[in-house]
C-alpha cells in the first residue's frame, strides 16, 4: 500500500492525548484493564491474568512461550507497559513489547520493536530497539543498550511514542531513542496500522551471545510481568483500513503535548546513549559497508562504541543470523519452535 494512503487517517496529532510519562508510569492517560485493551494470544495456562485485572505474567517453560496482542489496530499514538523481567539466570530468553503488522501484510510489514535480551547470571539485561517499513527487513536498525538498573528487580515503564514523523522509545520517563523521518528513508518509515503485542520465548539461537547461552529450564518458569496498559492514539478498522477513529482530547489542554522532545529530555537522552547504549547498526561495517543514508556518523561516538563489539566494526566473524516469524494462526505451533515474534532477521552477535 502506499505511503500515502494512510496519511488522512488521524486528526493532526496535537489532537491526541499523547502525554509523556513524567514519573515511573503516564499519570494522566488511563490505565487499562487487560480484557478490555489486550486479548490472548499464544501460551494457553502460560498467560495468567491477575485478580486485580491490571495485571499479567507470561511463563516461558519447555512447553511453550505466551504472549497477549491488542484488540484495536492503531495508526500512531502513545503505547506503554510497566514490565519487571525475569531474575537470575536468563540466557536465552526473549521479552519483546512491541507493534507489527505482519499478520496483514506479511511482504511488507511494519514494525517498532523493544526486545530485552537475557543473559547468564550475574551479566545484565541488554534492551533492543529497531523499526521497518515496507518489509525493509534486509535493512535492520537496531541499537542495543544496557539500562542503569537491574530490569528484573522492580517494574519499570516502557513506552513508543510513533506519529507520521517520528519514533520515540522511553525507558520510564526518559527518551532512549529518536527516530526522525527522513526523505532518504523513503517507505522504509513505518506507515501503516499496527497492533501491538507482548511475548516471551525461547531465543536459545541468537539472543546470548549469539547463541552460545541457551535457555536453561532448569531456572524455568521464567516469568515477564506486565501492567499499566496504556494504549492511547488512532484506532483502525481492519475491514476497512481508511476508517479510524482517535482519542480527541483537545478540552484537556494541558494533556496534548507536540511530538517532540524538549530541550532538558534532550538532554537527558544524550546522557543516556553516551552512558548506555553498546551497539548501534549506523556503524556495523560488516552489515553495510556505506551507512544507510540517515545515519550521522560521529567518530568519538564510533571509538566509544568499537570496545563493545569488535565484530560490527569489521573485525572477526560475520553475525550469526536469526529469523523468526509470527503469525497468530499458528502461533502455538511456532511457540513450540522457538520462533514467534516477526518476520524480522535478527543479524547481532550478543556478547
Amino acid at each position: 500500500m502506499a505511503l500515502s494512503s494512510f496519511s488522512f487517517l488521524c486528526f493532526p496529532l496535537s489532537f491526541i492525548l499523547l502525554l509523556l510519562p513524567s514519573s515511573s508510569s503516564p499519570p494522566n492517560l488511563p490505565i487499562l484493564f487487560f480484557d478490555e485493551a489486550y486479548t490472548h494470544l499464544f501460551g494457553d495456562d502460560n498467560l495468567l491474568v491477575l485478580k486485580d485485572g491490571k495485571s499479567v505474567h507470561l511463563h516461558l517453560d519447555e512447553r511453550t512461550g505466551a504472549g497477549f496482542v491488542s484488540q484495536d489496530l492503531y495508526l500512531h499514538g502513545f503505547f506503554s507497559a510497566s514490565i519487571k523481567l525475569p531474575a537470575d539466570y536468563s540466557a536465552g530468553v526473549v521479552v519483546a513489547f512491541y507493534m507489527s503488522n505482519g499478520d496483514m501484510f506479511e511482504n511488507n510489514h511494519d514494525e517498532i520493536d523493544f526486545e530485552f535480551l537475557g543473559n547468564i547470571r550475574g551479566k545484565e539485561w541488554r534492551v533492543q530497539t529497531n523499526f521497518y517499513g515496507n518489509g525493509s527487513t534486509n535493512v535492520g536498525r537496531e541499537e542495543r543498550y544496557g539500562l542503569w538498573f537491574d530490569p528484573a528487580e522492580d517494574f519499570h515503564q516502557y513506552s513508543i511514542l510513533w506519529t507520521d514523523s517520528v519514533i520515540i522509545f522511553y525507558v520510564d520517563e526518559v527518551p532512549i531513542r529518536e527516530v526522525k523521518r527522513t526523505a532518504s528513508m523513503g517507505g522504509e518509515f513505518p506507515s501503516k496500522p499496527m497492533t501491538l503485542y507482548a511475548t516471551i520465548w525461547d531465543g536459545s539461537g541468537w539472543a546470548t551471545n549469539g547463541g552460545k547461552y541457551k535457555v536453561n529450564y532448569k531456572y524455568a518458569p521464567y516469568v515477564a510481568q506486565f501492567s499499566k496498559f496504556v494504549l492511547h492514539g488512532c484506532t483502525v478498522d481492519p475491514i476497512d483500513l481508511h476508517f479510524s477513529k482517535c482519542d480527541d482530547l483537545t478540552q484537556n489542554s494541558e494533556a496534548t503535548i507536540p511530538n517532540d522532545i524538549t530541550t532538558a529530555k534532550t538532554r537527558k537522552m544524550e546522557s543516556f546513549r553516551r552512558k548506555h547504549m553498546t551497539y548501534s547498526y549506523c556503524y556495523d561495517r560488516l552489515r553495510y559497508k556505506i551507512p544507510p543514508a540517515e545515519c550521522v556518523i560521529v567518530p568519538q561516538e564510533a571509538e566509544r562504541l568499537r570496545k563493545f563489539d569488535p565484530v560490527t566494526f569489521g573485525k572477526g566473524r560475520r553475525h550469526h543470523h536469526r529469523g523468526k516469524h509470527h503469525h497468530s494462526s499458528q502461533a502455538d505451533q511456532l511457540a513450540n519452535a522457538g520462533a514467534i515474534r516477526s518476520t524480522s532477521w535478527k543479524s547481532l552477535k550478543l556478547r
